[in-house]
């Protein structure tokens, strides 16, 4: 009997050791805790090199969506969250962008100069918060797969708000990009007219690994902690979906973006 309770007792402790990585994994990669609005004089600009030629710019693009006229605005979320975004109007009638910013981002850093090239257009611009990020609620980022059905629930309000002949595009950066291209392979209402994927990764499997091997660890056994830990803490499959899959599906027309000197989402993906 002794050797049984031996072995009952290194099963527990190898399961206990699995899960402790798994809920590691899970706060690294997909917890986002509560966030603070920034004051008005402060700006959050994305930390890097290559940012900073770009820094005042960025700033400017800031300061002009708070000055320009908007209108905050919510929606509630297949699972019960408060999603919010900020109405940018250029003229009535006119196509309007639903616009999704990048993993740990938020629509004001990373889509202000998006209010800008929208109204340089004349369209109107809606920037919105993914779940857990800025002003919405949430603490879990799930790399698009419950954001695509954000995304969804976005395009009814914003037909049910602006009638049943407005013309949308959704556009998104990096997981926003993400976010719309597994939004396009869904069954969407004529009024999506395009779909503008700025710099988006392959798969949410293939970003984890490429970051996980930056990391100097062994992304093949590293990753199914990181799947395992977004099923049991974060209550999502991580490859419920992908962008690559669902852009086979689409109908719809995609404009692909992507700088050849990015140095976090590789060019190559957009290329495929």
């Amino acid at each position: 009997m002794q050797w049984l309770w031996i072995a009952i007792g290194t099963l527990f402790g190898i399961e206990l050791i699995i899960l402790l990585i798994s809920l590691i994994c899970f706060y690294k990669v997909f917890y986002s805790p509560k966030r603070k609005e920034p004051g008005p004089d402060e700006y959050e600009i994305p930390v890097g090199d290559i940012y900073e030629v770009y820094r005042e710019e960025m700033i400017d693009w800031i300061k002009m969506t708070r000055e320009m006229p908007h209108e905050d605005v919510a929606i509630t979320s297949f699972d019960g969250l408060c999603l919010r975004g900020r109405y940018y109007e250029c003229r009535k009638n006119a196509v309007t962008e639903l616009l999704f910013h990048g993993y740990q981002g938020n629509a004001e850093r990373d889509l202000s100069g998006g209010v800008d090239r929208c109204f340089a257009l004349g369209r109107n611009a809606l920037i919105i918060d993914h779940r857990a990020s800025g002003r919405s609620d949430g603490s879990v980022i799930s790399f698009g797969i419950n954001e695509c059905k954000d995304c969804l629930s976005w395009i009814d309000y914003a037909i049910e708000r602006f009638g049943c002949d407005v013309k949308l595009v959704i556009t998104g950066i990096s997981m926003g990009a993400a976010t719309v291209m597994m939004a396009a392979g869904e069954k969407l209402p004529p009024n999506v007219v395009c779909a503008l994927a700025d710099c988006g990764y392959s798969s949410a499997k293939e970003i984890i690994k490429k970051v996980i091997g930056e990391m100097k660890l062994p992304p093949d056994i590293v990753y199914p902690f990181v799947k395992l830990g977004a099923r049991i803490f974060g209550g999502f499959d991580l490859e419920a979906n992908s962008p690559m899959e669902a852009v086979k599906r689409s109908n719809i027309p995609i404009i692909f973006i992507h700088g050849d000197t990015d140095d976090f989402v590789p060019c190559d993906m957009s290329r495929r």
